[in-house]
């Protein structure tokens, strides 16, 4: 599945709640959101529109790694 290009932070940080990510705190325009799902995982996202593809490329890669599924998979579920 291809990555979308029109992602902006804010849709991403939403999006990420289906996977229990919480937003633990806000420095300007960097969102931090945590998850306790199979052990605590953090991850920032820039509240940016739209983000880059690279740096949506890397959050997918490591939240996909941390529960175990590749990102093709992680986009399904999250693009639903």
């Amino acid at each position: 599945m291809r990555i979308p290009r029109d992602l902006s932070g804010s849709d991403l940080v939403r999006r990420l709640g289906r996977l229990s990510y919480v937003v633990t705190r806000q420095t300007g325009s960097h969102i931090r959101l945590t998850s306790h799902a199979r052990g605590e995982h953090h991850v920032t996202i820039p509240k940016h529109d739209p983000l880059r593809m690279g740096t949506l490329a890397s959050i997918l890669d490591g939240v996909a790694a941390h529960h175990g599924m590749t990102r093709d998979a992680l986009l399904q579920q999250l693009l639903e």
